[in-house]
């Protein structure tokens, strides 16, 4: 019986990735470089090992990889996080991404490439890597530092960057020219679905999911959400953008609802297989020759992101307010490649515009910058020491005045206000409203015309249905009062305001009536019969004003209430929200020498002390009266929040410290642990099986169906099924539950 080449070359990429993850699993490094060395290996490049014969079906799963990896990224990204960063992190972005593309360009014509090759390399290099940073930072332990705050800020803006250099660089790619119209259009172009995409993913899919959230289990939920993954995928190709684009979108809106945290955990074992194929075939592309050939060129990339991104990042994260300390840490936190750097390589192969060498020389960047990032993030307080020695002391000073000067620039006057409300009212309203003429003019009169009537009925009855739709946006756009307060002060108070009040309101009124004047151009012929039609329009709009805005006001609420249905949820912080770091105990903090019983850590923050480290001695999960001496080192568990909230007692010197030991004898680990009826603890309370005694480990908190219970009470019993969220050491765990 004849096996298809498409299973034998997967069940070949899966052992040769399952194989070399193993072994950089335990020499702890990132298994993305293990994927890649596996796809390397099952390569044509290697005759003596068996090697994949079916490349074009390898390459379909591997795109099935980039959809589902940016799935995932956009399951973590939210546009609402986008929206709280703040304007440091976007101005340190945008300095970095601007930054790296011109030094790309430039690094790439020193080098004798051609044009496309050294866009396509500034963009390469102008996106940092989520994955390894995070994975850094938790290592480190400096997840929690000031610095840190930035960079995911930082990160944020550069996921949506990455989307908008996917979009520009396809045109450029298919133009083969800067053409600034093009490349105007394609910005707005993009511009205009993220709005409308998101509005309608917004209003939609969280009803949707709530509707049917009695009929969703596991498997259901996992194949609703691939199907609506796959779904956006089809319209952004549809539209004419990359199907990663659509996988984004979708997982940005799903990362908004309610049951964002349970779909990202059932879309990971998905993500991770197809994520793994994707890499691999990374990994098939190189030719280890090439890395030989082009050594030099790999040297000049890698000094390039090292030493570009560190500049690039410091700079904007000083142009934006930071001190000098934050910058310098920031700016070594970000200089390396990842995930978008494959994505973007792989788009200039598939689009034929780039050479091959281009595609190994960034996998060969990335994999030294994946290695140098945990180093450089932990010298770069002794790099900002140096920085101090060296720097004249006016620079220093000027750095140090410019960011205290930059801290009060907070509050907004009533025109900023004013102004900010009326320029989303305008986009927002002015997106809807286009997407509905368009809509109805290229498919609700063509189906009515062939389904329904024709000729002059069919157009009056496509008009009627695209006005009802378009009433509510409308009146919203050209009448809608916003932010009376505001308006009610410029009115009042300061009389030459009014003019430029009244010319705000002119301008909305005819905006309004050229959106309606656009819709009857796309129906009537005649300029007569749609100047009668508009002025019946407008009629009808001043006519049933009040019940547009009732109507309006519903959509509006339905809307806030998708929106922030996630941080409304209850209980507002979830089990997996939390997770492990380290602090220590300054000797001015005023816990010092109290028991735990009396500073009530849990009961007032909600974070448990998982061990305590004194010297050399360890304490795993404390007991009540544990008292706390100077120099203590805490293995905490909790949300950012809560870990943020308790640092400010704990750790009360300015000075941020970097802990040179950590825990790694305890092997103190956050895991999920299920109940089943043969399980030790099945039956018992959570005194009564005595796991704090038996495993030194912490119950954290419980899942049963759909309830989640953060910090039970040790009353609590075990039953089948139960998910136990739970810290301490994995193996005496294992022995006990």
């Amino acid at each position: 019986m004849h096996l298809p080449d498409l299973i034998a070359d997967l069940g070949l990429i899966l052992a040769a990735a399952g194989i070399t993850t193993l072994i950089f699993k335990k020499i702890k490094q990132p298994l993305v470089l293990g994927y890649i060395l596996a796809g390397i290996l099952v390569s044509r490049h290697f005759d003596f090992l068996p090697s994949v014969t079916d490349t074009k079906s390898i390459n379909i799963w591997g795109e099935i990889g980039v959809i589902f990896l940016l799935f995932s990224l956009g399951l973590e990204f939210s546009f609402k996080k986008l929206v709280k960063v703040g304007g440091s992190a976007s101005i340190t972005a945008v300095v970095e991404v601007v930054f790296m593309l011109l030094i790309g360009f430039a690094a790439g014509k020193l080098m004798g490439w051609k044009t496309m090759d050294s866009i396509f390399l500034g963009g390469i290099l102008s996106v940092s890597s989520t994955t390894i940073i995070i994975r850094a930072f938790e290592e480190l332990g400096v997840k929690h530092k000031k610095f840190a705050g930035l960079v995911f800020g930082v990160l944020i803006v550069e996921d949506l960057v990455a989307i908008l250099l996917l979009v520009l660089l396809s045109t450029v790619a298919v133009s083969q020219q800067f053409a600034g119209s093009e490349m105007l259009i394609s910005i707005l172009k993009l511009a205009f679905f993220l709005v409308l995409w998101f509005l309608g993913g917004i209003f939609l899919i969280p009803t949707f999911l709530k509707a049917t959230r009695k009929l969703m289990n596991d498997e259901t939920m996992l194949v609703v959400s691939l199907a609506l993954c796959l779904i956006m995928v089809l319209l952004a190709v549809k539209v004419g953008f990359s199907p990663a684009l659509g996988a984004f979108i979708m997982g940005s809106i799903l990362a908004e609802t309610t049951q964002a945290e349970k779909i990202e955990h059932l879309v990971k074992s998905v993500k991770d297989l197809f994520a793994a194929i994707f890499f691999v075939s990374v990994g098939m592309l190189i030719d280890p020759q090439i890395l030989l050939d082009y050594s030099l060129p790999i040297i000049v990339v890698t000094l390039a992101t090292i030493c570009g991104k560190l500049i690039s990042s410091s700079l904007g994260a000083l142009l934006s307010g930071q001190p000098l300390k934050t910058s310098v840490q920031a700016g070594m936190s970000l200089a390396q490649i990842g995930e978008f750097s494959f994505i973007i390589a792989t788009l200039g192969l598939t689009l034929k515009v780039t050479s091959d060498f281009l595609y190994p020389i960034a996998v060969a960047a990335s994999a030294i910058t994946t290695f140098t990032t945990p180093y450089l993030i932990k010298s770069s307080e002794s790099f900002y020491n140096f920085l101090v020695r060296i720097l004249p002391q006016k620079w220093l000073d000027g750095i140090s005045r410019y960011s205290s000067s930059t801290e009060g620039i907070t509050t907004l006057s009533d025109w900023k206000i004013l102004l900010r409300s009326y320029a989303f009212n305008t986009i927002i309203h002015s997106v809807i409203i286009v997407a509905v003429i368009f809509l109805a003019s290229r498919y609700i009169q063509p189906f009515i015309a062939e389904n329904v009537v024709i000729g002059i009925q069919s157009t009056i009855i496509s008009l009627i249905v695209s006005f009802i739709i378009m009433a509510p946006f409308l009146w919203a756009l050209s009448i809608r009062r916003i932010q009376k307060t505001a308006y009610s002060h410029l009115w009042l108070n300061k009389k030459y305001t009014r003019g430029p009040l009244i010319a705000i309101e002119i301008f909305r009124i005819g905006l309004g009536i050229f959106f309606v004047g656009f819709l009857m151009y796309e129906f009537f012929d005649t300029w007569v019969a749609a100047g009668i039609a508009l002025v019946l329009i407008v009629l009808v709009m001043v006519i049933f004003s009040r019940k547009l805005q009732a109507f309006y006001n519903k959509l509006e609420k339905r809307f806030i209430l998708n929106l922030n249905a996630r941080e409304n949820q209850k209980p507002a912080i979830l089990p997996w929200d939390t997770h492990l770091t380290e602090l220590t105990v300054s000797p001015e903090s005023e816990v010092v020498g109290q028991t735990l019983a009396s500073l009530m850590i849990r009961e007032k923050y909600g974070v448990n002390i998982a061990l305590i480290e004194r010297g050399r001695n360890s304490i795993p999960t404390p007991g009540r009266e544990e008292r706390l001496y100077p120099n203590d080192k805490l293995l905490l568990i909790g949300a950012d929040d809560q870990l943020a909230a308790v640092k400010h007692i704990l750790e009360i010197e300015a000075p941020e410290i970097e802990q040179e030991n950590t825990f790694p004898d305890k092997e103190m680990t956050l895991q999920k642990v299920v109940v089943h009826a043969e399980s030790p603890v099945h039956g018992l309370s959570i005194r009564n099986a005595g796991i704090r005694e038996k495993a030194q480990a912490l119950i954290v908190g419980i899942e049963r169906g759909s309830d989640r219970i953060l910090n039970p009470s040790s009353d609590f019993v075990f039953d089948t099924g139960d998910v136990i969220w739970i810290v301490g050491n994995n193996k005496k765990i294992k022995e006990v539950i």
